[in-house]
């Protein structure tokens, strides 16, 4: 049996011109939420709809019930705090779900964090894809 190994040269790295990186004139802006007037509600809100969301998207499961009340304790303890602001806040339940135990589920902390934030940009009317 006879192998034939082609050697090809690589320009690495390649060359700046190889990539046209379009700059942005306009930085995004933060998503800032209203402050909390009943931060329970609100949790108790998402709970609920995040548990709806996990439920749908692949199959119900008992562990989308406590996944989606870890998921809203952070919250609510972020937003008692004061924490208004959407990117931190996703930040925050990447963060402290990296320690919760996603072994008996399809997700992990980015899938929940995400769903989180896709849940709050609908809820405030703001298209989840653009940003708008």
């Amino acid at each position: 049996m006879l192998s034939i190994i082609l050697c090809v040269p690589l320009r690495f790295p390649p060359r700046p011109s190889a990539f046209k990186i379009k700059k942005m004139t306009q930085p995004i802006p933060p998503i800032t939420l209203p402050p909390p007037e009943n931060p329970l509600l609100e949790g108790e809100w998402l709970r609920e709809r995040l548990q709806r969301w996990l439920d749908t998207e692949f199959i119900p499961e008992a562990v989308n019930q406590k996944i989606a009340q870890r998921a809203a304790q952070i919250f609510v303890r972020q937003r008692m705090e004061g924490e208004n602001d959407l990117g931190s806040l996703v930040i925050a339940i990447v963060t402290e779900m990296q320690s919760y135990d996603f072994s008996n589920s399809f997700y992990g902390e980015f899938a929940i964090a995400n769903a989180v934030s896709d849940l709050l940009l609908e809820s405030l009317g703001i298209d989840k894809c653009c940003g708008q």
